[in-house]
């Protein structure tokens, strides 16, 4: 009993709505402090005043100074992920299509600091590159729409089995556990990447590995979601034997191998494979809904 109520104490500590709040609310000032301090050193180069990073186009167009926040918004969206982990699995998924498509979005902003303006745009390299994101993002956010209209389609039958199978209940106490654990792994892994891009970066290098610094967090993290799918599914077997919900997790899975996938390729192939994720996540959820649909009706 000790256990269990040591247990609620640590998961409130690190996974409850106050200490959301808490993180939001701190990421979000860490964000505008880091916009305006990316800001402040690219007027300071282009005035002469300050110039640490003289081989460094990162600090040459104050867009490039977008690309900053957003990534500190996407630390916030992978704590909404685990977060989110024990409450609803297509939540959780859901929000790893967020992830890929804020990605997409920074990168759009990077893309655009680089961007050509002439009558060869389909020649120049980062112009091709920046088509394909505009058009990458515009897809992935109407698919994240359909996928919430599908997720929110089953809500009330899915609250109501909650609330009367003891078994469901079990289920959440042990995601709960499953995303306890992914925060310390997610700091970890953090620390570990950050510090070693900035050794490796900077300053010289910076603008050659910053197109790298998705595959340093982000690549290891979703191969972290992978195992973490794979336990999931293979637990969901002790309180289900449903096809219908077998078929749906499994399918997540190849969902978020395709997704971290896409981080080992550049160009119009990772695109390719952040645009399949989804639209094969897509079809299973459709699918999913229609077959539990019939059951209910039975």
């Amino acid at each position: 009993m000790n256990k269990i109520v040591a247990f609620e104490k640590l998961y409130s500590f690190l996974l409850s709505d106050r200490v959301k709040l808490k993180i939001e609310k701190t990421i979000l000032l860490i964000a505008m402090i880091s916009f305006l301090t990316h800001l402040a050193l690219i007027y300071l180069k282009r005035y002469g005043l300050l110039n640490p990073f003289e081989d460094s186009s990162f600090f040459d167009n104050p867009i490039a100074a977008i690309y900053t926040p957003f990534s500190f918004i996407l630390v916030y969206e992978v704590y909404l992920l685990i977060f989110y982990l024990p409450r609803s699995i297509t939540t959780y998924i859901t929000k790893q299509y967020e992830i890929i498509t804020l990605i997409v979005i920074r990168r759009i902003f990077k893309d655009l600091s680089n961007l050509e303006l002439s009558s060869d745009w389909f020649v120049i390299k980062s112009d091709i590159y920046f088509t394909y994101d505009i058009l990458t993002a515009l897809l992935l956010f109407f698919m994240i729409y359909l996928f919430s209209y599908l997720r929110e389609n089953l809500d009330d039958l899915n609250i109501k089995t909650t609330l009367e199978n003891p078994q469901i209940q079990q289920f959440i106490k042990i995601k709960k556990i499953m995303a306890a654990g992914l925060i310390p792994v997610f700091i970890g892994l953090g620390l570990f990447t950050f510090i070693g891009w900035v050794t490796t970066a900077m300053p010289s290098n910076i603008t050659a590995v910053i197109k790298d610094v998705n595959s340093l967090f982000f690549d290891e993290f979703f191969a972290v979601l992978i195992i973490v799918d794979v336990l999931l599914l293979l637990v969901s077997f002790f309180y289900t034997d449903q096809f219908h919900k077998v078929i749906r997790n499994s399918g997540f899975i190849i969902s978020t191998i395709l997704i971290r996938m896409s981080f080992s390729v550049d160009g119009v192939l990772n695109n390719i494979l952040i645009l399949a994720s989804i639209v094969f996540g897509l079809g299973i959820l459709w699918i999913h809904n229609k077959f539990a649909k019939n059951l209910s009706l039975k």
